[in-house]
């Protein structure tokens, strides 16, 4: 047993310093080994040190080299560069040169001209004296052989041609309005006869009074009241005369505003039918009948605008559109004829290819000014015009409205035919009246505008005022001179006169030779 156990341990012994001998061979090998790769490695780095400074030599040369083929290069260029600019330089001085001794060449003769100018302008001179005092002699003799002035002489010829050229100024205006109107009394005559045809409109007429009816004649008494009250408190409200005769079961109210007069009826009808007639009833059925007619007002402004289908007018424009319902013109209801020319506009503007809504709305505006001017002081076109444009018309409406009477400019097409629809609203037969008096100023005054005219024999307002014919001495007035008084004539009626319509300016020219046989 202790021998196998020697034995192992001898063995184990053996192994040891076998594996020990093993290690220490394999290290030594390895350290050889490692030994001879540095060794290559060093001889390696050293070849490639070599070759690599090598190469950096040869670099270094080659630069060099192309650096001083660069300079030189850069020397031969400037040098080229630095000769050509000497070469243009010098170029130019002989241009220079050349030109100082053109200029001075050229200033010599500038001088010399000058010179020459200088005699001459003296050689004028004296020339204009001798013909100026040539001319005061002949124009001294002349006088004295004429035995006129010269301001006479010339305002002598200044009145023949004046005289001349008033004389040819007529034939042209005569020519120019011949032909204008052979080429357009056509198509305007078409174009109204068209839009009067189509359009339909009511025949109205002024009143300044309403009757209202009475059940039985008790009722006068008591509308009376005792001592008048009724009647005064009523008629102090608003502002109408209450005239209670001897007609049977009837009213009359009389005034001139249409819009009181129809509160009063109003509140005369309700305190009828109510039956309690005394101050205070009085009072409360006048607010409530101002309130039913403002009401009505409003409804008649809207119904306006849509009949003529125009839209987006401000709510204070259609209430004054509903006060023209009780606003008359020559007996012609406002609202009803403002209604008519905006119909009449449209459809002439429709003819003519030109912007119907501007001119339907235009023509129902034009005279809003009527509805406020016992309030306002000026005419009612500015007065119209300035009501648009205060509640945001447009600017083409505003001129329209304002020009329709001729007191502004035309700023348009459309404008002119509102003027054209108002005149044919107004002219149309039956349309308007006018009082007798205002109907005989007006004979009277056309008959003598007339007449304040040099060459006028005698003058007839005839036709109802809507015609002047005017007889005019023929030695005194030719056939040129008749057509430039007819012009005259027609402007100072125009700037003169107010009428509905227009007037026709007939001047007639008669010449009679007369001889007797004996």
């Amino acid at each position: 047993m202790l021998d196998l156990t020697n034995t192992i341990i001898i063995i184990i012994g053996i192994i040891i310093i076998t594996v020990a001998a093993i290690i220490c061979a394999a290290v030594y090998v390895r350290k050889n080994i490692s030994q001879a790769k540095i060794s290559q490695a060093e001889e390696k780095s050293k070849h490639i040190m070599d070759e690599a400074s090598k190469e950096v030599e040869s670099l270094k040369k080659e630069s060099v080299l192309e650096a001083k083929e660069e300079v030189h290069r850069l020397r031969t260029d400037f040098e080229k560069e630095s000769r050509d600019r000497r070469n243009e330089i010098q170029r130019l001085e002989r241009r220079l040169i050349q030109r100082e001794e053109l200029l001075d060449k050229k200033g010599d003769m500038l001088e010399k001209r000058d010179e020459n100018l200088n005699k001459k302008q003296l050689e004028i001179q004296s020339l204009e004296e001798q013909i100026q005092n040539l001319y005061q002699k002949q124009r001294e003799e002349l006088e004295r052989l004429s035995g006129l002035t010269s301001e006479d002489a010339k305002q002598l010829l200044l009145d023949e041609i004046r005289k001349e050229i008033k004389h040819d100024a007529a034939i042209l205006i005569k020519e120019v309005e011949t032909k204008a109107k052979e080429e357009a009394d056509k198509r305007a005559r078409e174009v109204i006869t068209c839009a009067i045809q189509r359009c339909a409109a009511d025949h109205v007429a002024e009143t300044t009074v309403h009757v209202v009816a009475l059940p039985n004649d008790e009722m006068k008494g008591r509308i009376i009241g005792r001592e008048g009250r009724n009647i005064r408190t009523l008629e102090t409200l608003t502002g109408i005369d209450l005239i209670i005769d001897d007609t049977p079961e009837a009213v009359i109210l009389s005034g001139f505003d249409p819009i009181r007069r129809e509160v009063a009826r109003i509140a005369l009808e309700k305190l009828i039918v109510d039956g309690r007639i005394h101050p205070a009833r009085i009072e409360e059925m006048v607010e409530k009948a101002k309130k039913e007619v403002e009401n009505h007002i409003k409804e008649e402004g809207e119904q306006a605008t849509f009949e003529t289908g125009i839209h987006g007018l401000h709510s204070e424009l259609i209430r004054l559109l509903g006060r023209l319902k009780y606003r008359t013109s020559y007996g012609q209801n406002v609202l009803k004829h403002s209604i008519e020319v905006s119909y009449l506009a449209g459809l002439m503007a429709s003819e003519l290819g030109l912007d119907v809504a501007v001119a339907k709305r235009a023509g129902l505006l034009h005279d809003i000014g009527k509805a406020v001017d016992h309030e306002v002081e000026g005419p009612h076109a500015l007065i119209g015009a300035d009501l648009a444009k205060k509640y945001h018309e447009s600017s083409i409406i505003v001129n329209a409205i304002g020009a329709h009477h001729g007191d502004v400019e035309f700023q348009s097409l459309e404008a002119i035919l509102v003027q054209a629809a108002d005149a044919i609203s107004a002219a149309r037969p039956g349309a308007r009246r006018e009082t007798l008096e205002a109907y005989i100023k007006r004979l009277e005054k056309l008959e003598e505008i007339a007449n304040l005219y040099e060459g006028v024999e005698k003058s007839f307002a005839i036709q109802a005022g809507r015609e002047v014919r005017i007889l005019v001495k023929p030695d005194e007035v030719d056939d040129a001179g008749a057509t430039e008084l007819a012009r005259n004539i027609v402007k100072k009626i125009e700037s003169e006169l107010e009428y509905p319509g227009q007037i026709k300016v007939n001047v007639i020219r008669e010449t009679r030779s007369i001889e007797y046989a004996k």
